[in-house]
């Protein structure tokens, strides 16, 4: 079945599902974005242990979806992950250990006898959920602004940023406005879908201030965020892309991801469709009192994050841009796998479906009935 398609095609549909991956991640962050609002909106020790068990029931989805982001990106696309993981390294370890002491605070943070106490660990989750995901945007917008690396003629890897003489590897991506922008907001929409989901989540009805306090912060971590989306989307639209010729070539062209949103407009009919869901779904929890907006906005994240992975991908783009030398760009077609091994990947991949069908109904069963406060008070939480 899978055989008869080309390889052009099956570079492009895998570069498609690993973003798809990707987005997901981006919808799971409601993990990471709850951990940041911890302090914030949890007043007493019910309060926090209502917001940590609810989200230590989920914390294992998103850092599972990031390996497994990281794994399909490394089978498919094993030159970018040679390139990227190889050279721009710091700022990949860093995200990985912020992803480690989360899962270390929600095994410890309640043990007997600890030493460090509960807001140490509670700590590790607002860096977790805050300094992790920054550095997740800084990486990715380096598909749109370049990174600091060049390729000889065997694919070695050379990283040339220095600050006072340090070779940052990859932390200078944090340095640009747009990169930093596109953090900012991630960790901000976090927030936002964290809120969101302790309000599906959790049942309020004896914690009505915890409940207002949800309420309060979706509105205004929604409001902090809206700019930096904002700044990200028009640069999109109009700053200079990296294309490529039939020849290989790689060169500046203006306004290149406008151009392949018009030629590609069901790209654009996802991203205006992902706004639209999320400020639908804080407008619904803010103003109408709905407990169910986590599931528009999270479909509206979803949207928005596979159109800005796929972006810098198609139409003729490089999506690993090397501001030091543009013929060192990684496109899908020089950077991806062989057809034999795409191929295979491909049928391996229709249990994917299945995968996610029972994610999906594990899911249901664990939410069907919201947490309660005796559910926490017997039981021992996070």
């Amino acid at each position: 079945m899978f055989s008869s398609l080309d390889y052009v095609t099956l570079q492009q549909l895998w570069w498609f599902i690993c973003s798809i991956v990707g987005a997901l991640f981006l919808f799971l962050t409601f993990v990471q974005g709850g951990q940041t609002l911890l302090w914030q909106v949890a007043k007493t020790d019910l309060e926090k242990s209502l917001v940590v068990t609810s989200l230590g029931r989920k914390w294992e989805m998103p850092f599972t979806t990031l390996v497994l982001f990281g794994g399909a990106l490394f089978a498919s696309f094993p030159k970018f992950y040679a390139t990227s993981f190889g050279g721009a390294y710091w700022v990949w370890i860093l995200i990985l250990f912020s992803f480690i002491i989360q899962a270390v605070s929600y095994h410890y943070r309640k043990k007997p006898n600890n030493f460090l106490g509960a807001g140490v660990y509670e700590l590790f989750l607002f860096i977790n959920g805050s300094v992790g995901i920054l550095l997740i945007g800084a990486a990715v917008g380096t598909f749109y602004t370049g990174s600091n690396f060049t390729l000889d003629m065997y694919n070695r890897v050379t990283w040339d940023y220095t600050l006072l003489g340090i070779n940052l590897r990859g932390l200078e991506a944090a340095f640009s406005l747009f990169n930093l922008s596109l953090g900012i907001f991630l960790v901000f929409n976090a927030r936002v879908l964290g809120s969101l989901y302790l309000l599906n989540s959790i049942d309020l009805t004896s914690t009505p201030d915890l409940e207002s306090r949800l309420r309060k912060n979706t509105l205004q971590n929604f409001l902090i965020a809206l700019p930096f989306l904002l700044y990200v989307v028009v640069s999109i639209l109009f700053m200079k892309g990296f294309g490529v010729d039939d020849a290989g070539v790689v060169s500046l062209v203006s306004s290149k991801y406008l151009s392949t949103l018009l030629a590609l407009p069901h790209f654009l009919i996802l991203l205006l469709a992902g706004i639209i869901l999320v400020l639908y779904g804080v407008l619904a929890t803010s103003f109408q009192g709905s407990n169910k907006g986590i599931w528009f906005s999270g479909l509206g994240t979803v949207f928005v994050g596979l159109v800005v992975l796929c972006l810098p991908a198609f139409n003729n783009s490089a999506f690993y841009p090397s501001k030091l030398d543009l013929q060192s760009s990684l496109t899908i077609y020089n950077a991806s796998s062989s057809m034999y091994t795409l191929t295979t990947m491909t049928y391996v991949a229709i249990g994917i479906p299945f995968v996610l069908a029972y994610v999906v109904y594990v899911w249901f069963l664990m939410d069907s009935k919201k947490l309660t406060k005796d559910e926490v008070i017997n039981e021992e939480s996070y």
